[in-house]
């Protein structure tokens, strides 16, 4: 099957013989890929009553199942302090977390998923896996094996040099 990338590709050849254009369909194909698949992940988000920004801190949470201070959150996400901070006030406002203060030192605290919290990010992280799943259909299981090796491979030279 063909994708729009492929024509691109094709026109650089007719073009351009000389230039290897490899990197170009890759990186091409990435970029594009995202373009669809964002929006399938915000409607199963916000389905669920939640920006993707509030999923992400409350999966964090979860997945930690600890509670961690806002940096370790913000760090964990890679959003800035302040979008973190915004957010973790409106899910503290909605009970769906709850800080938890330093009793040594008063300038820090916590941040925890409350049960109510815990309620709400489980289904939501349940309809996620399942959208992610039927987004990766095309592919098979040891393609999806080959995929994700190849693109942590990638991603860990890129982060290495950050």
């Amino acid at each position: 099957m063909s994708d729009h990338v492929t024509k691109i590709l094709n026109q650089w050849a007719n073009v351009r013989p000389d230039l290897d254009c490899t990197p170009m369909g890759i990186i091409g194909r990435v970029g594009r890929l995202e373009k669809f698949l964002s929006p399938e992940i915000e409607k199963v988000i916000s389905d669920h009553n939640m920006s993707r920004i509030e999923f992400d801190l409350m999966a964090t949470l979860r997945r930690s199942d600890t509670p961690l201070t806002p940096t370790e959150l913000y760090k964990a996400t890679l959003l800035s302090s302040g979008a973190v901070s915004v957010k973790l006030d409106k899910l503290v406002t909605q009970g769906w977390v709850e800080r938890l203060h330093n009793e040594t030192d008063r300038r820090s605290c916590r941040v925890a998923l409350t049960q109510l919290g815990k309620e709400i990010i489980d289904p939501a992280v349940n309809a996620h896996v399942t959208n992610q799943k039927k987004l990766l259909d095309s592919l098979t299981a040891e393609e999806h094996e080959v995929l994700g090796n190849l693109l942590g491979k990638w991603l860990g030279d890129l982060e290495s040099k950050h």
